[in-house]
Parts: structure tokens; sequence; C-alpha cells
């Protein structure tokens, strides 16, 4: 059965696609001024609390202490590269076999399917763009300009990070901006020690104690959503019964849900958007059921597009029509390429043999962290752009003893403390690139019939250069910080394996280089909104997230409003 009739109970004020940190976003402020709001979830229902099956259990119950069998890696060589595979929260992951793709260089893509998406298994690190970094690209002469600068966005930065919570200090740093902060995480002694060493030696390089998503002191607003206090036990990845950090699930959802004006709707594939010649627009969004592979098309005014980056592109290229043979909007040619991520290649390890008598209680949430240093301001390096460093320290110890011999010698060497390990590791940005791009296979379809994305992305020269450059100043700082045994890795690891694929439907002031307006509406489809990862134009060194919350806040203001002029039919 394929519904085509534009009948009452498929027509909505506005539709989202996708569940995850934009998209929750998306709903809760369209429900809020008003909007009946469909939101469309290709995976299955995840309600908060009830479906998190190992929120609480002990290590000791997992058949093999939370790791996944030998048989499952095995089937699964891409998602189980990632660090959160493992069998407390591999039923929130894609496995390999369930949505193919084609690898036309090594990339590791990695996705959550579910109610919520990645939200509830992201690493939580939210750091807000200088102006600086919407500046880079017109300063540096890589991408295209950037349609907004910070003081555009600064509002909604406040906005969201009031909202969802923030743990952070006021560092005063104009390389990365404070926000509205509940009281932060505690430095250890040795990491305040290292800290204090290096900006000694490099004035100009201050390490602060990280900015994560984490319920530090909640808020009475906090408290009305239902989310309590961090209890630090690192187990994130599993669902968080207290709400204590933001997810859709805890958080806009159910927000969205209590205004009333929110149908949620999982197992819905979203195959393409339907744009109509006539009318010249897009009329609405085509589904096919997950389950049962029934065709069903649903239609609204406004359209949001939050389905992560390269499954926001597919969509795109897959919206044909005769006025768009080759994807919605994509008259430029542009639609699916200058795809980028964040280089995690390089790390580094060291020893401290200082502050033996300390220890240090808990498990906090998040690193102590280095804004971007090089080529901030002007052009300095041999590579463009930079990267953020990250560090934690933790005392050696407590079962580190590879000795075979049991009895009281194996229990004494198990339990004595050694010196502290120093982990240092980058977040590079990589450069936009028009030969870095996604396409969809001429032949090959996946299980619901859509084409299968094939992903030609990789690293280059100017990675490369970052890389070592990192791994030399990181080396040089850990030296003067009075570390030892310092050694250098170069993971290797694909691109993607970072989670922060941007780009492919790029914001930008002209229609000839980009797809995005400053408000991320589509150039040529004007009630078409794109605001998680696909729309972003280069990628700062920051986690990323962040800046998708406060655009598709700052957009869904903006096209509610330009609804209500008559500017959006």
């Amino acid at each position: 059965m394929n519904k085509k009739t534009q009948t009452a109970d498929h027509t909505y004020d506005a539709i989202v696609i996708g569940s995850g940190i934009s998209g929750g976003w998306a709903a809760k402020e369209l429900c809020e001024k008003g909007l009946k709001t469909l939101v469309l979830e290709r995976g299955r229902d995840v309600r908060h609390k009830i479906d998190y099956p190992t929120m609480h259990t002990p290590p000791w119950e997992f058949p093999i202490r939370g790791q996944l069998p030998l048989a499952v890696k095995e089937e699964n060589p891409i998602v189980s590269r990632c660090y959160a595979f493992k069998d407390d929260a591999d039923h929130f992951f894609v496995k390999d076999k369930e949505h193919p793709y084609v690898q036309e260089k090594p990339f590791d893509w990695i996705r959550g399917y579910q109610v919520g998406g990645k939200s509830l298994l992201w690493a939580r690190q939210v750091q807000r763009w200088s102006k600086y970094d919407f500046e880079g690209p017109e300063r540096d002469g890589f991408a295209v300009d950037w349609p907004i600068r910070y003081e555009d966005i600064a509002p909604w930065y406040s906005y969201v990070e009031r909202y969802i919570g923030v743990s952070g200090n006021k560092d005063g740093l104009e390389t990365l901006p404070d926000g509205e902060f509940l009281q932060p995480w505690e430095m250890n002694k040795v990491e305040r020690d290292i800290q204090e060493r290096i900006l000694g030696a490099y004035p100009d390089r201050k390490f602060i104690i990280g900015r994560c998503a984490h319920l530090t002191a909640p808020a009475a607003h906090h408290i009305a959503q239902g989310r309590g206090q961090c209890m630090a036990r690192s187990l994130c990845q599993r669902g968080c019964p207290f709400g204590a950090y933001f997810s859709s699930n805890a958080s806009t959802l159910p927000a969205a849900a209590a205004t009333g004006n929110l149908t949620l709707r999982p197992h819905s594939v979203v195959h393409s958007l339907i744009y109509d010649d006539v009318k010249g627009k897009v009329t609405g969004v085509r589904v096919i059921d997950a389950e049962t592979l029934e065709s069903t098309e649903f239609f609204a005014k406004i359209i949001f597009v939050n389905a992560s980056a390269l499954n926001s592109n597919l969509i795109l290229l897959n919206s044909v029509s005769d006025r768009f043979p080759n994807g919605l909007g994509n008259d430029n040619g542009l639609l699916g390429k200058y795809i980028a991520f964040h280089n995690y290649r390089g790390s580094i390890s060291a020893s401290v043999d200082r502050h033996l008598d300390s220890y240090y209680l808990g498990r906090r949430p998040t690193a102590v962290m280095l804004p971007n240093f090089r080529n901030v301001k002007r052009q300095e390096m041999d590579f463009l752009r930079g990267y953020m460093s990250f560090y934690s320290a933790g005392r050696k110890g407590w079962g580190s003893s590879r000795d075979t011999n049991f009895g009281p010698e194996f229990k004494d060497a198990n339990s004595a403390l050694g010196d502290w390990s120093v982990y240092m590791m980058m977040q590079g940005e990589t450069i936009p690139k028009e030969t870095s791009r996604v396409t969809l296979d001429p032949n090959e379809k996946d299980k619901w019939g859509i084409p299968l994305l094939r992903v030609d992305v990789g690293y280059d020269d100017n990675d490369e250069k970052s890389l070592a450059d990192f791994l030399e100043q990181g080396v040089d700082m850990l030296k003067k910080a009075g570390c030892y045994g310092i050694t250098t890795r170069d993971s290797k690891q694909a691109p993607g394996l970072d989670i922060h694929e941007m780009g492919g439907v790029r914001m930008g002031r002209d229609p000839e280089t980009s797809l995005l307006n400053g408000y991320n509406q589509m150039h040529l489809c004007e009630n078409v909104f794109v605001t998680d990862g696909a729309c972003m134009t280069s990628t700062g060194t920051q986690n990323p997230s962040i800046t998708y919350m406060a655009l598709t806040a700052r957009a869904v203001d903006y096209a509610v409003n330009a609804a209500k002029r008559g500017e959006i039919r």
C-alpha cells in the first residue's frame, strides 16, 4: 500500500527527520512554538530509563565482563573499533550488516539508529567556537566564508547551555569563549601540577578543565525536567537513569511531548523529500517502514533534516525530481562534497613520579583541555588550522601487575600503587575538500530500496603535518611538565571513528558555492532546513555538538517567524 493522499492524519505543521542531538532540539523548539510536529526516526523507540537495560547491571553479571565475544567482533569489524561498543551498550549501535555502505577509502561510519540517536552515546564534551573559528575560512583561504559570526550564535549558545546544563569554569579565554556554566569538575593534583608547569613555559597555553554536558549542580529547570545530579559512574553509554547528562531521551523529546504537539514515529526510514515542481517547494517526506517496508508519505510546511551528517546527505542526494535531477537544491553540484572530520590519530603517554602521597576521588566525565594555539589569528605554520589537546592523569597500580604467580605475593603486587600515568591526545581540524565526498551507488541498494552511500573521504598532507606538530609539541610540553617515559603513537585509524563527520550541505553566503544560507535554510528550497553536522562549512577544533544545538534553535526561531511573515509558504 502506498499512501499518497495528503490526508489530515498525514499532515503536520513541521516534520523533523531524526531524533538525535539536533533533531531533538528541533522538535522541542517547534513544539514549544505551537507547531504540530512529526519526528521521524528510522530506528526503534527508546524510552528514558525504561529502555536502558544495562543501566544498573554490575560488571560481574556480564558473561565476559562487558566485552563482546570474538564472533561478534569478527562480524562487526567497523563498529567494533568504537571504544563504547561493548556488551553493556552494543544494543545502541548499528551493526555492520544492518545498514551497509561502500568505502572508496577506509571510513568507519559509527551510527546509532534509535530514538535519541547518538545522544545516548556521545562523549558529552561541549565547547563554544570562538570568533576565530567562524572567521577561519575567510582569513586562511580554505572552504568558503561562514555566513555567520560568533556574535550571531553567542546568544543561542547561552540559550542551549542553560537548558542542557554544562559544567565548566569561567576561564576568560579568547579562543574558547566562556558560557553559562554549572559547577566545574576538578583537576587532580598531578593534572594541576602539569597545567602550571606548561603555563610557566608557555604563557599562551592554558589548559583548563573540560566543559561537559553533565549536571554537577542541577538548577530548578533541570529538576523540573526530571533530571538529577551526575553520580560520576562513567557508565554513560548505557543510558543514564538520572538524566544527568544531556540526551534527547531525557530532555528535549520529553519537553516536546509535554506540549501535546509532538508525534514521534520510530521505524521510519526516510527515503527522500518530495519536491512539487508545480508548487516549487518541498511538500513532504517519503518514508519506508523499517519493518514492513510499506511506503508512506507525510506532509508539512517546514522540514528539518537532522538525520546525522552522512545520512542527511544521503537523503538529499536521493531527493530527485524534474527540477532537481541531481539531488535537492543541488544546482551547483556541491551536495555531498566538502566532507570533513576530526583527526584523532595522535596520542602521547607518559609518567610522573611526583605526588606519590596523593590519589583522586570518583570517575570524572571529562579531561583537561587546551584550545587550539596554531594559526589562530594568522597563518603561521606550513599547515592550515590546528588542533585541540586533551590530557588526564591517573595513578598506576591496582591490578596492573602481569606476574602470573598467585597467593599473597600476587595480591601485594596488585594492590601497590605506582607512579602516575599521563595520557594526551589531539583533536585536529581537517580541511573540507571538494574531493572529500559522498555519492549514491548507481547499482546497489539497501533493503529499504535506497541506494547505498559511497564514502570517499581520507587524510591528506595537511593532516600529516598537523599530526606531526601535535606529537612534537605534546612531547615538548610533557617534558617541560617534568614527565618521563614519554612515548608517542599514531593510531592510523580511519576517518569516521572520531564520529565527528561534517559537511556536504554546507552553509555559505553564495548559492553558487554553498547549499544553505546563514539560517541553515536551503538556498533553493526555502522551507527545508539542515542543522546537523551536514551543515558545517568547516570543522573547527572543538567538539561540535553544542554548535549543532545552537544552530538548530536559531534556525527554528527564524523558520517559525518567517512562516508567520508569509515568507515560507
